[in-house]
């Protein structure tokens, strides 16, 4: 079962520990529950793929 963070727009690959992470700054407790796999309902959550600026450019 896929995450609610695998289809966010702020879920990114971070090169420096070469895993994905949230792109926001989260506080102490968000991160907490980013890191147990608790946060059902982001606050931060923005649906994203790949190809949705490509859409907009057209």
């Amino acid at each position: 079962m896929k995450s609610q963070c695998d289809t966010c727009m702020y879920y990114g690959y971070d090169e420096d520990y070469e895993c994905y992470t949230c792109q926001m700054d989260l506080d102490e407790d968000e991160m907490y529950r980013f890191l147990t796999n608790t946060n059902q309902n982001c606050p931060y959550y923005k649906y994203g793929d790949e190809y949705s600026i490509v859409r907009h450019q057209m």
